[in-house]
């Protein structure tokens, strides 16, 4: 790999601006000097120091985002922040993108990492990935309506979901409200939304818990993020 690139995907500065450190001579490997951005590194053998700090190659990044309320899952966007807009100049990659969205209003998990062969599989409706969310709802949700998820629920459009399990936690009588949670294992344009509102209900506020084996971080504030644990990562991969 060259010298240039090996920075810039580490995040040394873009290719314009790593060429020109290499050349005032801050970069060395192996204990000396290159001054040539050309220069073919082994990123994963040489000792490469950038102004003396060492700089360890690593190819695929990923985060686990606590996401708000007010931002979009996308790269960019024209009107709205987007939720790569959370993350600072020493985190920020051109390369990260969200693992599937959330809706502008939603919070919780959401994965962000440059690994697409991984985002595929879990978006894939081939591996049914499971989705665990928690709800607030506009009405009250009853024991028929769960075995209406369970059957498989047609809403508008005339589309069909796949089975999925609801589950009711809390009932407010008086305010005619519920705490629901429910499992999905597909992904459909607003799904939750769609799937309470065919029973006649309404999602009031929407929190995505899990996807997969993984579980939402809740020491991570609203807007927080960290990057996955080698054994976070297993879960997904399995």
């Amino acid at each position: 790999m060259r010298l240039d690139k090996f920075l810039a995907d580490m995040n040394f500065g873009s290719r314009k601006e790593v060429k020109q450190s290499i050349k005032k001579g801050y970069v060395t490997v192996n204990g000396t000097v290159v001054k040539s951005d050309k220069f073919q590194v082994e990123e994963q053998k040489d000792l490469i120091l950038f102004e003396g700090e060492r700089v360890q190659y690593q190819k695929d990044f990923y985060y686990l985002l606590n996401k708000p309320g007010g931002v979009v899952s996308a790269t960019v966007d024209n009107h709205d922040a987007t939720v790569l807009d959370l993350f600072d100049d020493d985190t920020f990659r051109e390369d990260l993108f969200p693992v599937g969205r959330l809706d502008k209003d939603t919070e919780g998990l959401l994965l962000i990492m440059n690994d697409g062969q991984l985002a595929h599989r879990l978006l894939s409706p081939k591996h049914h990935v499971e989705k665990e969310y928690y709800a607030e709802i506009a009405g009250i949700m009853t024991p028929e309506d769960v075995v209406l998820f369970k059957e498989g629920l047609i809403i508008d459009g005339g589309e069909v979901c796949l089975p999925a399990e609801l589950m009711i936690d809390a009932v407010d009588e008086e305010a005619n409200t519920c705490q629901i949670r429910l499992i999905l294992h597909e992904g459909k344009f607003h799904q939750v939304k769609r799937m309470v509102k065919a029973v006649g209900k309404e999602v009031t506020y929407l929190k995505r818990l899990r996807m997969g084996g993984l579980t939402l971080d809740e020491t991570l504030a609203l807007g927080e993020f960290r990057a996955l644990t080698q054994d976070e990562l297993k879960l997904l991969r399995d």
